[in-house]
């Protein structure tokens, strides 16, 4: 190891995103220890995160590993310069069935790691393990040493980059006359293309005061959007006050919103504020918009047209200042042509809309955000490691997922309960497979309540049919190469045969997707034209 390789791991650093210069500096440090998997986990409160992951499967990134159910990492945090567990150690593994591109959920045997401090304080840590016993018995406690100040070195300068880039949107915030703070939000999770994209959208407009109306299916997470927005602006300081216009009667909708004098109605014993009055200064969130009475829509269109709230049974006006941001999953200019829906008052709340992508358009985001579903289950259960088969990974990529986000929740929650009944005693992990996750059953429940029509897309039929059958019967090697073979060929119909997109889809490259075709006997036609023969 030498002065040269941390250069060069910082250079990187500087023109990489936050993402990419963790991951650039774990492969740096895998590349000096073999190893089959390495992660970067920062500790955040009492559980660590996963930062960056490298020979991990993707539902890693979706998890959080609480320090005190974890007996190995707690053990990591409280060591001085790192620890090898023997590959017979009794303490439960975190990383068992873990460890991407096998065939199977398969333990750890070799674990290796050390706690990283930054200026002093513990930061997290750094992992290895890998899947033969004794792989580690070779690394030195000298080696472990020079590679855990080698990845210290490219946290520091990762945090110093972080410290910059935080300065200089503080600097652009106050030209622009926007005051900075503090806040936290709940993470929206998801690395696919479409998830990128409305991150960017989210981080462009929230600096501003601009009403942003939210467009999207149910369950795709639209409450998530507004708490970002909401935690990246100005106004992080001030309350987040969320109002479901849905279950709001008509007779008390404009009590709730505009609050009410005493005496203004029947029951009305005291002065009420209003939403808008407990907004002051804050964000306003008003979901499923599309369901406010047409007589509220008038009184709700004077707000944001004057910035005055007139309570019911009052003749003084309030001036409040609230950042209003909608949601909804109706098609709202429909509603306007049949006059249900007033159009001055979409063109208020749509200055900014924004199209959250329905779960079927996310790629692999489901891997991911299932990991961090089963962790919940996980401690809430007691359980011991939930993991997804492989034949469970293709079942989920292959549905078609028209409840979103919020179906894929549930799918989990129901298949780590009935997998948890099944754990053998003493077993390291509790494997969910793909009859405890009863696709066909979910797909039934939600047929008839179908995605809105201005937000739904083409779901993946073909795939999600060839699943089902799969999961019906057979091995599980029949039933993984099944699942795999209906999802290929659905990607690439997807694709319209374009085999360089359907590979970066399914995140492997291009020729190893040849060679899976190959194996799996897919080979639709029009491929060639596209991409030319191997």
């Amino acid at each position: 190891m030498t002065t040269s390789s941390v250069s060069l791991t910082t250079n990187e650093l500087n023109a990489a995103t936050e993402g990419q210069r963790y991951r650039s500096l774990l492969s740096a440090a895998r590349g000096l220890v073999r190893c089959d998997a390495a992660a970067l986990l920062r500790l955040d409160g009492d559980a660590l995160r996963p930062l960056a992951v490298d020979g991990l499967s993707d539902e890693t990134l979706g998890r959080q590993f609480p320090v005190a159910s974890h007996p190995r990492f707690a053990r990591l945090l409280e060591s001085e310069r790192g620890l090898r567990f023997a590959h017979d150690c009794g303490l439960p593994d975190p990383y068992d069935g873990l460890v991407a591109g096998q065939p199977g959920i398969l333990p750890v045997h070799d674990c290796m790691g050390a706690p990283l401090r930054l200026r002093g304080a513990v930061w997290g840590l750094l992992t290895l393990d890998a899947l033969e016993p004794g792989a580690f018995e070779t690394v030195t406690p000298a080696q472990l040493d020079a590679l855990v100040a080698l990845v210290e070195t490219g946290i520091e300068a990762a945090h110093t980059i972080q410290e910059m880039e935080a300065r200089a949107m503080r600097e652009q915030a106050m030209a622009q006359a926007l005051r900075s703070g503090r806040g936290a939000t709940r993470e929206l999770l998801g690395g696919s293309g479409a998830m990128k994209q409305l991150c960017s959208e989210i981080d462009t407009v929230a600096v501003s005061d601009l009403t942003v109306l939210l467009l999207g299916e149910t369950g795709v997470g639209k409450d998530l959007v507004a708490q970002r927005l909401h935690a990246r602006s100005r106004r992080r300081d001030q309350p987040l006050v969320q109002v479901n216009c849905a279950a709001l009667p008509e007779s008390l909708a404009d009590s709730e919103l505009f609050g009410h004098k005493r005496g203004a109605f029947t029951g009305a014993v005291q002065d009420r504020n209003g939403k808008f009055e407990i907004a002051d200064g804050g964000t306003l969130f008003l979901d499923e918009v599309g369901e406010l009475p047409l007589t509220v829509q008038a009184k709700l269109l004077r707000v944001l047209q004057s910035g005055e709230v007139q309570r019911p049974g009052s003749d003084r006006t309030l001036k409040v200042d609230v950042r209003v941001i909608a949601a909804t999953n109706r098609d709202l200019p429909a509603a306007i042509a049949q006059g249900r829906f007033r159009a001055d008052l979409y063109h208020r709340l749509s200055v900014y809309p924004l199209v959250v992508p329905p779960l079927r358009e996310r790629g692999r985001d489901v891997v991911a955000l299932a990991g961090g579903f089963l962790e919940e289950n996980q401690h809430r259960l007691g359980a011991r490691n939930l993991r997804l088969s492989p034949a469970s990974k293709a079942a989920l990529l292959a549905h078609s997922w028209p409840g979103n986000v919020r179906e894929l929740e549930h799918v989990i929650s129901r298949a780590s309960l009935r997998a948890f009944r099944e754990q053998r005693r003493g077993a390291r992990w509790t494997a969910i497979e793909p009859h405890h996750l009863a696709l066909d059953a979910a797909a039934v429940g939600v047929a008839a309540t179908p995605p809105s029509a201005p937000f739904a897309t083409p779901p993946a039929a073909s795939a999600g049919n060839h699943a089902s059958l799969a999961a019906a019967g057979g091995t599980l090697r029949e039933a993984t190469a099944a699942f795999q073979r209906a999802w290929l060929t659905d990607a690439l119909a997807r694709h319209h045969g374009h085999v360089a997109n359907a590979a970066r889809e399914a995140g492997i490259d291009r020729s190893n997707f040849h060679r899976t075709l190959r194996k799996l006997g897919v080979r639709p036609s029009g491929m060639d034209a596209v991409e030319g023969r191997d």
